[in-house]
């Protein structure tokens, strides 16, 4: 069986060139003897697959990606297009959406991750009164939470549109959920989530909260707390783990603090990774405050979660082409 290669997003404006935020992983792909191929993300996302992997050679084989967040039916657009040139996604479309999205993920987390429950919606729609109570109901019914869909919240609309103070407040609960569904737009991703609020220690020794509202992709997302809700005045102490095939490769700290030192404890994630199946994923984790232990603060799709500046990833790049 052949090596792997790497896709790669192309430049928007020089097609035949990586996109400036991934060269630097086209360049230690190379040294590490690796091969990549160019993809139009703009295509992949506008479902014109067929065109946007026209720059993959046919016959390719096995295949990762590496590059921006994509919805799920756009994944399994991009994996089919591939096959029918002879190339072979290593993470299938079902697989991607396991990982990506946490509807797919939280079954098997469900205990060492933030309670959570979600309405689904088949487009921009805010969830009915009822609906909400019931989901705020399956997560206790009382207590802070936060607002997110599948994969992304609004932590930077933190009071407006991601956090709530009192679940039972249900005509609060509707103001935050539909402002942010009005804010999230077209990109609603699968429906409306709530998460339970949990204070995580931060680097100050202070406590900051989350409620695992980060999608772990390359937009940076992350946890909140800087905007003066509960928790402003320092980032969370986060570490995000990559896993391959069951084994953490790559331990390092959340790209939205990258110059932080984690060391999290993996022996109670490993065995729930595994169990989860899928073969490239990332956890990103976080110490409860009151210090009972690390949590699982969200799941991703190692293909499109972010690394943090400063981390030197030819370990992780080389493990996936030797996979």
């Amino acid at each position: 069986m052949p090596a792997p290669a790497i896709i790669l997003p192309a430049d928007p404006l020089d097609p035949r060139r990586p996109d400036p935020h991934f060269v630097w992983e086209a360049r230690l792909l190379r040294e590490s003897g690796g091969e990549h191929h160019l993809v139009d993300h703009d295509a992949l996302l506008a479902g014109r697959a067929e065109e946007a992997v026209r720059r993959v050679p046919r016959g390719s084989g096995p295949l990762w990606y590496r590059g921006w967040m994509l919805p799920s039916a756009r994944y399994a657009d991009f994996a089919a297009a591939l096959t029918a040139r002879g190339g072979n996604l290593l993470t299938s479309a079902a697989g991607y959406a396991t990982a990506h999205e946490l509807p797919g993920w939280y079954g098997v987390f469900e205990g060492a991750t933030p309670d959570s429950a979600w309405i689904p919606s088949d487009g921009l729609v805010v969830p009915k009164p009822e609906d909400l109570a019931a989901a705020a109901a399956r997560i206790g019914g009382s207590g802070p939470a936060i607002v997110k869909d599948y994969v992304k919240s609004r932590k930077h609309e933190w009071h407006e549109a991601c956090y709530v103070p009192e679940l039972a407040d249900l005509p609060a609960l509707g103001r935050v959920v539909e402002r942010f569904v009005e804010l999230q737009g077209e990109f609603l991703a699968g429906g409306v989530v709530l998460r339970r609020y949990e204070e995580f220690e931060r680097a100050d020794g202070g406590a900051e909260g989350t409620g695992g509202i980060g999608a772990g992709g390359t937009d940076g997302s992350g946890t909140v707390g800087e905007d003066g809700g509960p928790g402003a005045g320092g980032r969370a102490v986060e570490a995000r783990v990559w896993w391959l095939d069951g084994r953490p490769v790559l331990v390092g700290p959340h790209p939205d603090a990258p110059r932080r030192s984690v060391r999290p404890d993996l022996t109670d994630v490993r065995a729930l990774v595994r169990t989860l199946g899928c073969r490239f994923v990332t956890t990103d984790l976080a110490n409860r405050a009151d210090g009972s232990g690390w949590r699982v603060v969200e799941v991703g799709d190692g293909q499109v979660s972010g690394l943090p500046h400063g981390t030197d990833p030819s370990g992780l790049l080389t493990s996936l082409i030797t996979a």
